[in-house]
C-alpha cells in the first residue's frame, strides 16, 4: 500500500511494529486496560495487517484486514480515535483497504446496536448481506459486503 495523502493532511499507510503502542493509545478498548486487545494490535502491526490514518498530530485511526473469512477479505477491526469521529477518518480507512483488497469480496460485521458503524458502512458503499444471532447475546451481528474494484485472488 502506498502512502496516500488527502487535502486534509491525513496519510493512510501500512502500520508497522513501531506503531503498536500509539494505536493502542487511541483504541478505546485497549485504553481501558484490555491486555488481549493490546496483544492483538501488536500482532496485527507485526504481521502487516493494519493500516493507520494519521496527520501531523499522530494516529487518528486504524483498520485491520485479514483473509481468513472463506478466503475473502474481512475487516476485523476499525477504530477511530473518539476525538476525531465523524470527520471522515473511518471512511478514509475503509476506502483505502477496499482499494488494496486482494480478493473479489471484502466483508465486515458489526453489532445491530452499533448504529454509527452501520451508517459509516452504508455511506462508504457497503451492502448488508446477513445477520447472525448468538455471538453477543441479545445483540445480533450484522454482516456487510463491499466488492473492491480491483480484487485479485489472494495467494
Amino acid at each position: 500500500m502506498d502512502d496516500a495523502v488527502n487535502p486534509s493532511g491525513i496519510v493512510v499507510r501500512r502500520a508497522n511494529d513501531a506503531d503498536a503502542d500509539a494505536l493502542a493509545g487511541i483504541d478505546t478498548v485497549a485504553v481501558e486496560g484490555d491486555g488481549h486487545r493490546r496483544a492483538s494490535i501488536r500482532e496485527w502491526c507485526r504481521q502487516g495487517l493494519a493500516v493507520v490514518a494519521e496527520d501531523a498530530s499522530g494516529p487518528l485511526g486504524y483498520c485491520v484486514v485479514e483473509y481468513t473469512f472463506f478466503e475473502q477479505g474481512f475487516v476485523t477491526m476499525l477504530m477511530v480515535a473518539p476525538s476525531v469521529r465523524g470527520r471522515g477518518v473511518g471512511k478514509r480507512l475503509l476506502d483505502s483497504v477496499a482499494a488494496s483488497c486482494t480478493t473479489p469480496k471484502l466483508f465486515t460485521s458489526t453489532n445491530v446496536s452499533n448504529q454509527p458503524m452501520q451508517r459509516l458502512l452504508q455511506h462508504a458503499g457497503w451492502s448488508t448481506v446477513g445477520l447472525v444471532h448468538g455471538l453477543d447475546e441479545g445483540d445480533p451481528e450484522l454482516f456487510f459486503l463491499h466488492r473492491p474494484r480491483t480484487g485479485q485472488p489472494h495467494p
